[in-house]
């Protein structure tokens, strides 16, 4: 039995749960710690106590972020196994966590706190392509054996990773586009897969 949570836990979830939904609405730079306490029915003086600024709250959300989408399981290329098998498995994930409404809801706010800061948008960038050096890691390998052409890695693996986001993740993260059906995202991928490796494989089908 999961124990309950302790007052002041349930306090911090509740100042960063308004703090996600004030910064989605109003904004970063307009959003004011005042305005998160009183969207948390706690006072300043508490929010101060877990968060010293809105920075680290921000901090806070982003580190949600990266928790909520898992990373890459670890796969390592199988030289027994056709390309477009272990690609799926490896998009299939990816689709999982692109479909997540809680992923999408932090997603926002951090894209809207990022528009007017480059630092910020620098930091985001470089988290994201830690998560996604499995597919570069990926394509490296069965470029070693043989089976992909011989093009910069990390630029295959972008390649990849845009024709999915480009309709699992920009549209409903800017239009707030629908989630995907699943089988909307079994025809992403597919599509993914038909032109990723109709382009890349040495041996399409192998």
């Amino acid at each position: 039995m999961k124990a309950p949570m302790r007052l002041t836990d349930q306090k911090r979830e509740s100042i960063v749960l308004a703090a996600i939904a004030e910064f989605r609405d109003r904004g970063f730079e307009v959003t004011s710690m005042d305005r998160i306490a009183a969207r948390a029915e706690v006072s300043k003086r508490t929010v101060y106590n877990h968060f010293p600024s809105k920075e680290e709250l921000f901090a806070e959300i982003l580190h949600r972020l990266w928790t909520c989408a898992a990373p890459q399981p670890d796969a390592p290329y199988r030289a027994d196994t056709g390309l477009r098998e272990q690609l799926r498995e490896l998009l299939q994930h990816k689709m999982g966590s692109l479909s997540d409404s809680n992923f999408l809801d932090l997603a926002r706010v951090v894209v809207g706190a990022t528009i007017h800061s480059p630092d910020r948008a620098q930091a985001w960038m470089t988290r994201i392509n830690e998560r996604e050096e499995t597919f570069t890691a990926w394509i490296r390998a069965a470029q070693k054996d043989g089976r992909l052409k011989p093009v910069e890695p990390g630029f295959a693996a972008s390649q990849m990773h845009a024709l999915i986001k480009a309709f699992a993740f920009w549209p409903q993260l800017t239009l707030n586009a629908d989630i995907l059906s699943p089988e909307k995202q079994d025809e992403v991928i597919e599509s993914t897969l038909d032109m990723f490796l109709g382009w890349y494989a040495i041996t399409p089908g192998r």
